[in-house]
């Protein structure tokens, strides 16, 4: 069993080429797309972690085949939406994993049975209102069991025709995601017996201020690779035709996961050369753009199609609207520790509703290791120890990482300090990245 602390000592640098895991949101988006195509698919490199764990036992619950073979996984297709039998609801339980809650809220709206879902104590506290608004708007029936707008649902699966839907963008992406990865499977609502485009179509029209549009990107890109058509008429409106049919593509690799590339990333910003291989421009992930915020504080950035390379030139502060790449934001967050004056980051609001409220335990464990830091409602700005060598006035702490893989992940960063640092309950990085410590560990030194 792995400690319930570790120490991680300095100073470091890094050295040599890396590839990374699968990514999250890819892992689990491919294995529900596959699990309602039509035939059967090879998934490589998917994510083993506490996320995909949750996702794939609620789909053999479903009655989904799925066999694994050595690093592959084959999922045999529904060919459609799930048809549960029974009288008694099915109940899922799902961790933490929003990228498991959201999607499978709408694939059983618009199932056949009866289903519960729940997770863990935090689960219960990450708001899916704005979810369950938009669905009932196509005629979903959802109740919460407990506190309005939150986990445990209860859903009665029912149809659900085309039509128009709105749903509130504001505060996570995976909301649309999880809508749109349902629509193209809903049954055309006939007028008149006859049916033009629009009237076989679903409008989606998002509302708010819009966060972490590259997600949505990932899902769309990933619909039209299972074989469905997604019209995008601007960045708030897609139509969706009805009564499509997903088809499995044969096999699919994941990409690494680029949230998870940031950490060896901001290493090699720090001190020494690193190349991280799996990610680059051609990803469809949106955190690749952690390499564009490296290059702009001062590091030596090459990016290829399928790989980036950093190299430590000194870093400095600045001012960076992180909206599309929160995740990867809290990298920047604690990189800032080594970077002279001061870094701003904003318009991350929705850090306060992730696997903790990221804005209070990124400030509040920053302060620990002596920064001077401010925060606001979406944003965060952190000053280092010391203008003038910021890395030799970091001081040693015991971090709290709120069983938050991020907070874990990200302040192994401090490591790059010449008093080390200390990660309580490492083990909170097995939600998407359980050998997170052992590789960092082989790449620095």
């Amino acid at each position: 069993m792995k400690p319930e602390m570790l120490t991680l000592a300095g100073p470091r640098v890094t050295q040599g080429r890396i590839r990374l895991p699968g990514s999250k949101s890819i892992s689990n988006r491919a294995l529900l797309l596959s699990a309602l195509a039509k035939g059967t698919t090879r998934i490589d490199n998917l994510l083993a972690s506490d996320d995909t764990f949750w996702m794939l036992k609620a789909l053999k619950q479903l009655g989904v085949k799925v066999e694994q073979q050595g690093q592959s996984y084959q999922v045999h297709g529904h060919g459609g939406l799930f048809n549960a039998r029974q009288e008694t609801p099915v109940s899922f339980y799902l961790g933490n994993a929003g990228t498991a809650m959201r999607p499978l809220c709408a694939a059983l709206a618009a199932a056949s049975g009866h289903f519960e879902l729940t997770g863990e104590p935090r689960m219960k506290e990450r708001p899916i209102g704005p979810l369950v608004d938009a669905l009932a708007q196509l005629g979903a029936e959802i109740h919460y069991l407990e506190e309005e707008g939150f986990p445990p649902l209860r859903i009665v699966g029912t149809t659900l025709t085309s039509g128009t839907v709105s749903i509130d963008g504001s505060l996570s992406s995976q909301y649309i995601s999880a809508i749109l990865m349902i629509l193209p499977l809903l049954k055309a609502k006939s007028i008149n017996s006859e049916m033009d485009y629009a009237q076989s179509s679903t409008r989606l029209q998002l509302t708010g201020e819009l966060v972490s549009l590259p997600y949505i990107d990932i899902t769309v890109a990933m619909m039209r690779d299972f074989g469905v058509t997604v019209e995008q008429l601007d960045e708030r409106t897609y139509i969706i035709p009805a009564d499509q049919t997903y088809v499995s593509p044969g096999h699919y690799v994941v990409e690494s996961d680029a949230s998870s590339a940031s950490y060896f990333l901001a290493a090699g910003a720090i001190a020494g050369r690193i190349r991280v291989e799996g990610v680059g421009s051609a990803s469809l992930q949106g955190d690749k753009a952690f390499a564009n915020v490296l290059s702009r504080m001062g590091a030596d950035v090459i990016v290829e199609p399928h790989a980036i390379e950093v190299q430590a030139r000194g870093l400095q502060g600045g001012s960076f609207d992180l909206n599309a790449i929160p995740d990867a934001a809290m990298t920047i967050a604690t990189l800032a520790l080594f970077a002279k004056g001061t870094t701003s980051i904003h318009n991350i609001g929705n850090w306060r509703i992730k696997e903790t409220d990221r804005l209070h335990a990124m400030a509040t464990e920053l302060r620990k290791v002596g920064a001077h830091v401010e925060e606001g409602d979406d944003w965060i700005s952190i000053t280092p120890p010391s203008a003038l060598e910021p890395a030799q006035a970091i001081r040693h702490a015991e971090i709290d990482t709120y069983n938050d893989h991020r907070m874990a992940m990200c302040f192994a960063l401090v490591a790059f300090a010449s008093v080390g640092v200390t990660i309580r309950d490492p083990r909170c990085c097995e939600k998407t990245y359980p050998n997170f410590f052992e590789d960092f560990n082989r790449f620095t030194s």
